[in-house]
């Protein structure tokens, strides 16, 4: 067994090959085709079991796609005993409702579960590299390239701390960060100044949303108690998705819609 993270602290001290999300992003294509040839390729108990694997995800593939597709159809409600007598008009009448009046808490868990949501932004520019980070040439005759500045507004946490400078390969300047967002309540028409509680996703890729930038169209997550928005159940809500809708780094300050 190996003694220590060795891999990890290799990537500290030399970082990363330049073009490694390249490489990594077309790997993952590729293993599509390499799952179907495995699949058509494998025979006895190693196939069945290749092919019983298949059939749940796609049969989950389906079930999602169903619930996207909810129709807003009119259907009936279920019999409920009534007290009194009830006229004879209203004997024959169907009684329905709409599939539109479920619960927000049931919508909102559906859509979570489902991966859907409706955004402000649904497509947003994709930001390059360059415009992205700022190459920082190091060493005593400046000649080492491999560490970034990144140029673009960023939110770290509460308890951040700076990696040694030896070992920081990604700098997120002072300047740039920011922990509070002006964020619209779409229905309530009012903005709030609301404390940050992290970057959920930014739409030009997993690595920006681990660092923390914020570039227009990522979705963050705001802290939403003083507003007061409580559940069905009435338990008060935490924290909310909102979704950046202008370029930080040029505005000074960070706007955002609500999700609701």
């Amino acid at each position: 067994m190996p003694q220590g993270d060795y891999i990890e602290l290799h990537r500290k001290r030399h970082g990363q090959r330049l073009d490694h999300e390249e490489r990594k992003r077309k790997r993952e294509a590729r293993e599509v085709k390499k799952r179907s040839q495995r699949a058509q390729n494998t025979l006895g108990i190693k196939g069945k079991m290749i092919a019983k694997k298949n059939y749940a995800e796609k049969a989950q593939m389906r079930k999602t796609l169903a619930m996207h597709e909810e129709s807003t159809s009119r259907r009936k409600v279920d019999d409920d005993v009534r007290e009194g007598a009830i006229p004879a008009y209203l004997m024959d009448r169907d009684n329905t409702e709409r599939a539109k009046l479920l619960s927000n808490s049931l919508k909102q868990k559906r859509k979570e579960k489902a991966g859907k949501w409706e955004v402000p932004l649904p497509k947003v520019r994709p930001v390059a590299e360059d415009e992205m980070f700022k190459v920082l040439r190091t060493g005593k005759r400046k000649t080492k390239q491999w560490k970034r500045m990144v140029t673009k507004a960023t939110f770290v946490g509460p308890g951040f701390t700076r990696k040694p400078p030896k070992y920081e390969r990604f700098i997120r300047p002072t300047g740039l960060r920011f922990t509070k967002a002006h964020v619209t309540h779409p229905e309530l028409k009012c903005t709030f100044n609301l404390e940050i509680i992290g970057v959920k996703k930014n739409p030009n890729g997993p690595m920006y949303t681990s660092l923390g930038v914020m570039t227009k169209g990522t979705i963050i997550e705001v802290n939403v108690s003083e507003l007061g928005l409580v559940t069905p159940a009435g338990k008060v809500v935490w924290g909310k998705y909102a979704q950046v809708t202008n370029n930080p780094e040029n505005d000074g300050c960070i706007n955002a819609v609500l999700l609701v």
